[in-house]
């Protein structure tokens, strides 16, 4: 199994790179309008938007900034298949201008966005980020009544393009089951609220470069994409940062493709894909651990376990986890600084002998010709 990857140095707002109708899910996070970050890469691209900020005109800039994206978000449009899905991390921002304190609801004026060219809007996630800022507590104080509620939570919005996907040819269905997830991860990444993860801090001190602060961590992009697309599928990320979203990719199989129009976070990601099989080989060992460690004590605490993944001979809950298979990265192949080739090694056989021995009460998960011993 092989999937390709490009790194595309510019702009999105054309996306004349991507055909129509050739994106199966879109994983991405651009800069946030109204935090104070990122105002120069805005005014980049309109010197107004500095004349408004300077003017204390929050409403206009704010409008301004997510004019900008709305270039973006209209490509979307385009290149997304009918029944794809874009995921859009974004925060709210708080600001004062002109003499006053207030929220910048980012995450309404992207909704609103995206549902007026076609998308469907789906159940949100709220990302959990407490702060420990020495600053967190704004205002007043403990004095009442001028104190404010801090902003420890960003979004994951989640849209749908034209319907839901059908699976018709086998192919199709093979890779949707070989595709799944455990049924702990399924509770888990589709609750409303993620927890515990933790933003990375990225800083790039040459020239223009920007420095950027608690960017997503790889977990993010890497449930998402699992969640919403199949091995094989195409991701596109149209604001790439270092990366992330497309090491998340090569990791779970998909190809992908994103744009970044700051040159100098390149080298990080060709650093951060080089990396690339011993970090894909920790994640998939991490997630068969953890899954060996919620067999326990699902058994321990008298639940039930009827099924068995044909790949990896371990217990699993439903049957559609019977054909779930990590992909190991092999290799990684650099074609130029901006296209790579990745290439999967094969399925393990199933083990002849059943993970289920009652008579002893043992119970072992195999992970790379290893045993995980529960009991």
């Amino acid at each position: 199994m092989h999937t390709h990857h490009r790194i595309i140095i510019g702009n999105a707002a054309a996306m004349k790179e991507i055909d129509d109708h050739t994106i199966d899910l879109v994983v991405t996070s651009p800069p946030y309008p109204m935090i104070q970050m990122w105002d120069e890469l805005f005014a980049s691209f309109d010197p107004a938007i500095s004349e408004l900020l300077s003017a204390g005109d929050g409403d206009g800039a704010f409008e301004q900034m997510h004019s900008l994206l709305d270039l973006i978000w209209e490509q979307l449009a385009r290149v997304v298949k009918p029944g794809g899905t874009v995921c859009i991390n974004i925060g709210d921002a708080v600001r004062t201008l002109a003499g006053e304190f207030r929220l910048f609801a980012n995450h309404v004026r992207v909704m609103t966005a995206l549902q007026s060219l076609g998308f469907t809007p789906l159940p949100l996630i709220l990302w959990r980020k407490p702060t420990n800022a020495p600053n967190k507590f704004m205002g007043s104080g403990m004095l009442p009544p001028s104190a404010y509620v801090t902003l420890e939570h960003e979004f994951i919005l989640i849209f749908r393009r034209s319907g839901k996907r059908a699976f018709e040819s086998p192919e199709e269905k093979k890779a949707r089951h070989e595709s799944a997830y455990f049924w702990e991860e399924r509770n888990q990444w589709f609750s409303d609220v993620w927890f515990n993860l933790i933003g990375t801090t990225q800083k790039l001190h040459n020239g223009k470069s920007r420095e950027r602060s608690a960017a997503f961590p790889l977990e993010i992009p890497g449930r998402l994409i699992h969640m919403f697309s199949l091995k094989g599928d195409t991701v596109l990320d149209p604001f790439l940062g270092t990366g992330t979203t497309l090491l998340a990719a090569m990791i779970a199989g998909r190809h992908s493709v994103g744009f970044e129009v700051d040159q100098a976070f390149q080298d990080i990601m060709l650093q951060r894909i080089a990396g690339l099989p011993q970090l894909a080989g920790q994640i998939i060992e991490q997630r068969l651990q953890a899954h060996a460690d919620f067999i326990r004590n699902r058994l321990a605490s008298g639940g039930s376990v009827g099924n068995i993944n044909r790949p990896y001979n371990v217990p699993v809950v439903t049957r559609q986890e019977q054909e779930l298979f990590f992909d190991p990265v092999r290799q990684v192949q650099f074609i130029g600084n901006d296209r790579f080739k990745v290439t999967y090694g094969a399925a393990e056989k199933p083990a002849e002998d059943t993970c289920l021995q009652p008579e002893d009460g043992l119970l072992r998960i195999k992970a790379k010709g290893r045993q995980l011993k529960l009991f």
